[in-house]
């Protein structure tokens, strides 16, 4: 039978390399040959399929080895609170005037000034998922948790990287004018500019997380670690 923490290393890797490959290099041999619906298509099934493998060859991985086995100290416990809490007001003020998104007007949006998170990085969902990473990562839990954490790490900062890469060839100058006026390595002294919105509802998605994991993996996480 197959080491579980195997399977959840060759889905980590299955996982991050289709999203990266058919997002650039494969991208545009797939939208001739399926048409923009049946990439969409072919994406979201391939996604789907490598994130339900993660997801179960790390819930038949063990949970404990390796690491700090779960004993991180109190120092670690308050950084990757700390790291979380700003991984989730970046991700809620992701949405709001982001020229990456699909569906927008990336050219007209990325003339205007930042405003907000993008007053902190250009790629403020990218960084929410590496923060949330890197906030795993340090408390050192368990190999699968590691394992997870720095599959999606390795994605947001390859996936940002190549996102300006792209959006540099389709844009051109206004891509490259909104690069010139925003950061791609946050800027944390920033984040006073994040907005009172996305500082409230991140917070909110962060207790709620947080408490969430209680349930999910028996582990008090957050501020929670402190109260319950």
């Amino acid at each position: 039978m197959q080491d579980p923490l195997v399977s959840l290393l060759a889905a980590s890797i299955a996982f991050v390399g289709s999203h990266l490959v058919m997002s650039h290099p494969l991208r545009g041999p797939m939208l001739r040959v399926l048409g923009e619906k049946g990439f969409l298509g072919v994406y979201s099934l391939v996604s789907l399929a490598t994130f339900a493998w993660m997801v179960l060859a790390f819930r038949a991985s063990p949970p404990g080895g390796g690491g700090a086995g779960g004993v991180a100290g109190e120092a670690q416990w308050a950084l990757a609170s700390i790291l979380t809490l700003i991984a989730a007001v970046l991700f809620v003020g992701s949405f709001k005037g982001n020229p990456a998104l699909p569906g927008v007007p990336a050219a007209k949006i990325a003339a205007a000034e930042p405003q907000g998170v993008f007053r902190v990085t250009r790629h403020p969902m990218m960084w929410s998922f590496v923060l949330w990473a890197l906030g795993h990562m340090i408390l050192s839990w368990s190999q699968r948790t590691s394992i997870l954490a720095a599959a999606i790490l390795i994605l947001a900062l390859l996936g940002s990287y190549l996102q300006d890469r792209k959006k540099e060839a389709l844009l051109g100058e206004a891509w490259t004018a909104w690069e010139a006026k925003t950061s791609h390595l946050p800027r944390f002294g920033q984040l006073g500019h994040a907005g009172a919105v996305a500082w409230l509802i991140g917070l909110a998605l962060w207790l709620a997380a947080t408490w969430g994991h209680i349930a999910l993996a028996q582990i008090p996480a957050g501020v929670w670690k402190w109260l319950v």
